[in-house]
This record gives C-alpha cells, structure tokens and sequence, in this order.
C-alpha cells in the first residue's frame, strides 16, 4: 500500500512538473523572441572573448553580453556596457557608484554594470551559438526573465531596476531593444537625470510583488532595428 502511495505521489509530481514547462509561455517565447533579435541582426552578434560569453552590439554601441558559462570565475554572468560620457557629463562621481557598477578605460571612458545570476554550468550538444546560451540562461535562471505587459517587451533583468529588454514581435514594435536603467544608484552619485543625453529618463510602469501596476523612474536608451 505504501508502494502504491509513494508511486502515486511522484506520479504527480512528475505531471505537475511536466505541466508547469507547457505552461511557461513567457520562457518560451522569451526565447524566440530573442532569436528573431539575434537574427535580426547577425553582424551585431559577435563572441565576446574577454568575458567568455556573447555580445550584441547596439547601432550605438551600447553592448549586451550574457556568459557561456555560470560557472567560470572572474567573469560576470551578464552585463551592460555603454558610454559613460553623458553620466559624467551630468554630474557622475564614478567613486560613489555601488558595487559591481563602474567606468573603466579611460580612453574610452565606458560604464559597465555586471551581475552575477547563479553558479550554473553550461554544457552543450555540440558547438554553442548565442541562442543556445541564452536558453541555459533560461532554463537554469527562469526567475531573471520577465514579461514587460505595456510595452509587450521580453526581457532579462540584472538586479537592481537594471534590464535588457527586446519586442516580443519585431514587425509591430518599434522598440525593438531597450536598454533599461535604474537611474536611483546614478542620482546617489551626482548625475542629474534631465541632463544626460541620449538617454530618455521617464516613469515606466511595472508590477510590484503583489501584481498591482506602479509608475517608476527609468533611464531608457531604445532601438528601432532597421
């Protein structure tokens, strides 16, 4: 009788499971979503060997970059880089910056914001492409990727207010990437927001825990992919 309990319950278990993957339609197409940008855009995907991972570029050079591998140490998972000219032209004191947001290079004068998701590590079929990673990221880090509702955006969410965002249909969006800035941690170091070009600082809303919309401040830098 016990056998039969004990057979019944991860009977259920596995069904429950099994029914929670069909249902996780935001995952899926979170992912091919994602896809139809890489291909979009092929010359502005290129493998980023300093961080181990992936790139894309924006038409602006503003970069995504997303790790083939968690579980490597000294390189962050995800991160956004972009110029950090117009930060500092508008106030920014790079030393007040919090932890893992930073300028580097000071030729070029970069601002880097870096996130550490899990310790996962990837193993692949065969040779890794860009999507394929990004589908790891998925599968083992499903709680980073979201669903932006009023802007019908996908999107993967470093911690902090701070995402990647892309259209869930590129033929009827015309923001087709969007990088997404909490402008609060700038503020705290001097930036003032109406005075950094380039990028849009507007209140966007989102859903608090409860699934009840909120307005928020946004620093917003989006892309109509010709």
């Amino acid at each position: 009788m016990k056998k039969v309990i004990v057979t019944v319950l991860v009977l259920s278990m596995v069904l429950a499971l099994a029914a929670c993957q069909q249902a996780d339609v935001v995952g899926k197409v979170a992912v091919t979503s994602f896809e139809a940008v890489l291909n979009k855009i092929p010359d502005k995907i290129t493998s980023d060997e300093a961080n181990s991972g992936w790139a894309l570029t924006s038409p602006t050079g503003e970069r995504f970059v997303w790790s083939k591998d968690f579980s490597k140490e000294g390189n962050p998972d995800i991160l956004l880089e972009f110029d950090a000219k117009p930060f500092l032209d508008a106030g920014l004191d790079s030393a007040k910056l919090p932890e893992g947001m930073y300028v580097y290079d000071s030729s070029a004068n970069k601002l880097m914001i870096r996130s550490e998701l899990s310790a996962d590590k990837f193993t692949y079929s065969g040779e890794a492409k860009p999507v394929d990673t990004f589908k790891k990221i998925v599968e083992t880090n499903r709680k980073s990727i979201g669903y932006h509702e009023k802007l019908d955006h996908y999107g993967v969410a470093l911690g902090n207010g701070n995402m990647f965002e892309w259209a869930k249909d590129l033929n009827t969006n015309d923001k087709d990437i969007v990088f997404v800035l909490n402008p609060q941690p700038f503020i705290d170091a001097g930036v003032d927001p109406a005075k950094v070009e380039g990028w849009v600082f507007a209140k966007v809303e989102v859903k608090d825990d409860q699934g009840k919309p909120m307005e928020v401040d946004k620093f917003l830098k989006p892309f109509d992919l010709k």
